[in-house]
């Protein structure tokens, strides 16, 4: 089975090299057949990374300890869902599920776009080849899973923090979202290539980039809930090096999705556009560099190997080449049509893409500087939470406000008479809301409050514009509210589904800074039968439990939460001792009051020989407000994502002289 899996991977990388060179070959020279013999490489690469990800897979399932990662990275005792999601949990398995999800995709861009653009895809195929052909040598000569030794007796196991249901599911969807980029990187340079100007790149990207944007937003959350409840320290982001490769490439794809429109709406930005895919790929890029080269320390990331020098080079080198291919390329991109007011909704898309890249590169700065001085001047730094959440409210804000001012902002240009009509009833909202809130005692925080007021702003503007549109088709069609509602998003899914990903953003703004601005921390050093105060809850530690569950054995402090006289929850926050892997993980309690919208954390954070408890209570205003935003996100981005078939008939119209390679000779 080993000698079946490298050769495998042997195969898929001579079928990448052989899409490379005969692709572009194909269309350079303009011959078809040849163009589609790389085609069809591309697609065989994705059945070789498949049978090598099976070969691996079924390693994993059979305990084959013979193979270095499944005894790396399993043991006899580790529950089977935990065992398969080894497949991802180690560097050399990631590096097999990063060929496998690109093979896949690119089989698929083939697939679709077979027809519709066959001079773009002739481009197209080179350069996915290439990205294929680099991640297959990774696999095949620097860190190949299938190492084989002599078997032991038992794996080392899991990394205890792997071992949670959202780690299943956390890791694949990011690399979706990473991988998923690589699609419209690889149609904007087949564009540069083809010496295509038009929007047909964008066309035939849009919805691969929907995808990707949306598995990654949709991932970021899930690992934010999976550090909430698992790592046990009360938090969900931590401004990690790796949480932030994954957060700045979403940044640059939500700064394409809005400026994308501004092109095939006004041509404008063309050159914007393919520096925002440019950037968008190379971030996703580095963000696997950081998780698998070890240069910076992270419960993400992996230790240090060999494969770091190689990605780097290839990340100076893809960036460098479509860098330059695009300066090659300026006068074709250069647009006729200008910018008409500073007052329009143009201007609010731009400044929102300002704001956005201006927040991106400063946390790729925040990423890089303690790397860069540790390197050139052999003096360790941190850069740490105050940095990014100083750069958070001086971006963000503007951001959040920028929701709420672009819906009602006219194309083209504005009246100053006009924006003041529309902008009243959401601006009169946003006030008695900041009022109420001051008046309730929310105004111990002042970053708190404006995003209160701000967030309260963008949604009536949101709920002014569904409100709008349906009365709008209320009055014409003489139809329900719930249909007119119904018809308006059906009749314009992108807008409306854009809005609502504004709303969800929304909630995840007022999530983020009720836990955070208003949380109560308490701690306290309990013996059995003592109590603390914690925001009104009266915590008693009754017990202390030891039981062996599975591979691990659980110790549990039981602990009363009381609200005043009202027993409300038994809680049992503890550690875990795993056998196989010989360490300890803290598990947290997590108490949920909807009523009051509120979390009660605790943990104990130190159990001691004589049976006492250093305990950590948390309360957490709203923050299951974060997760609920996850649903809205999820909602938004699929009606955005859905096919319209007027939309479809109106594009082909547009396209239907687009050329194609034509027949060999």
């Amino acid at each position: 089975m080993p000698e079946l899996g490298r050769a495998a991977l042997i195969v898929c990388l001579g079928l990448s090299a052989y899409a490379v060179v005969a692709g572009g070959l194909a269309a350079h020279h303009r011959r078809r057949r040849l163009a589609v013999s790389a085609q069809n490489a591309l697609v065989a690469s994705f059945a070789a990374a498949a049978v090598a990800a099976g070969v691996l897979v079924a390693g994993l399932v059979r305990h084959d300890f013979s193979l270095a990662y499944v005894a790396d990275h399993t043991s006899r005792k580790l529950p089977t869902a935990y065992t398969i999601s080894a497949f991802w949990g180690g560097q050399e398995g990631s590096l097999l599920l990063w060929l496998l999800v690109l093979t896949g995709f690119s089989a698929a861009a083939v697939f679709l776009n077979r027809r519709a653009t066959r001079d773009l895809l002739a481009w197209v195929v080179p350069v996915l080849g290439t990205v294929g052909a680099f991640f297959a040598f990774l696999l095949v000569a620097v860190s190949s899973p299938f190492v084989t030794q002599v078997a032991p007796a038992d794996g080392a196991g899991l990394n205890p923090s792997l071992q949670n249901p959202y780690m299943v599911a956390h890791p694949p969807l990011l690399y979706l979202g990473f991988v998923g980029l690589t699609v419209p990187f690889a149609f904007a340079m087949a564009a540069l290539l083809a010496r295509r100007a038009d929007e047909r790149w964008i066309v035939a990207t849009r919805r691969w980039t929907l995808a990707a944007w949306g598995f990654l937003g949709i991932g970021q959350l899930l690992g934010a809930h999976w550090a909430y409840v698992e790592v046990g320290w009360g938090g969900y982001f931590a401004w990690d090096p790796v949480e932030n490769a994954a957060l700045m490439p979403w940044l640059a794809a939500t700064a394409f999705l809005h400026s994308v429109m501004i092109q095939e709406r006004k041509g404008m930005l063309k050159v914007w556009n393919m520096l925002l895919v440019i950037l968008a790929f190379c971030l996703s890029l580095f963000g696997t560099f950081l998780t698998r080269s070890g240069v910076v320390n992270s419960i993400h990331s992996f230790t240090q190997s060999a494969i770091g020098p190689w990605f780097l080079g290839f990340i100076c080198a893809i960036t460098a080449g479509s860098l330059a291919l695009l300066f090659l390329r300026l006068p074709l991109l250069r647009s006729k049509t200008r910018l008409e007011s500073l007052v329009s909704r143009e201007a609010t898309f731009l400044y929102n893409n300002l704001l956005l890249v201006a927040l991106c590169l400063t946390i790729l700065w925040g990423v890089t500087y303690p790397i860069l001085s540790e390197a050139v001047r052999g003096e360790a730094v941190t850069v740490g939470r105050p940095y990014y959440d100083f750069f958070l409210r001086v971006f963000g804000l503007p951001l959040l406000l920028l929701m709420g001012i672009g819906p009602l902002v006219a194309w083209r240009r504005a009246s100053l008479r006009g924006l003041r009509r529309m902008l009243a009833l959401p601006v009169a909202v946003a006030l008695v809301v900041g009022a109420a809130l001051l008046v309730l005692g929310s105004g111990s925080s002042r970053p708190g409050l404006v995003a209160y007021t701000f967030s309260a702003f963008v949604l009536a503007s949101i709920g002014l514009e569904f409100l709008r549109g349906a009365r709008a088709r209320r009055d014409t069609a003489g139809e329900s509210w719930p249909a007119a509602l119904a018809a308006l998003v059906n009749r314009n899914r992108r807008r409306y589904g854009g809005y609502v990903v504004h709303a969800s953003v929304v909630l995840l703004a007022i999530g983020v800074a009720g836990s955070s601005a208003y949380q109560t921390i308490r701690e306290a050093k309990l013996r059995p039968g003592e109590s603390m105060q914690a925001a009104g809850y009266t915590l008693t530690y009754r017990s202390l439990s030891t039981r062996p569950v599975e591979n691990r054995q659980e110790v549990r402090a039981l602990v009363d939460l009381r609200r005043g006289d009202r027993l409300v929850a038994r809680v049992e926050p503890g550690k875990n001792r795993y056998f196989a892997e010989d360490q300890v993980s803290n598990e947290m309690a997590i108490h949920t009051s909807w009523l009051r919208a509120e979390d009660v954390n605790v943990i104990a954070d130190q159990v001691n020989p004589d049976g006492s408890v250093y305990f950590k209570v948390l309360v957490k205003p709203l923050v299951n407000l974060i997760w609920a935003a996850g649903f809205v996100f999820l909602g938004g981005a699929l009606i955005a994502f859905w096919p319209d078939a007027r939309e479809e008939r109106r594009l082909v119209a547009r396209y239907s002289r687009a050329g194609a390679l034509p027949a060999e000779a």
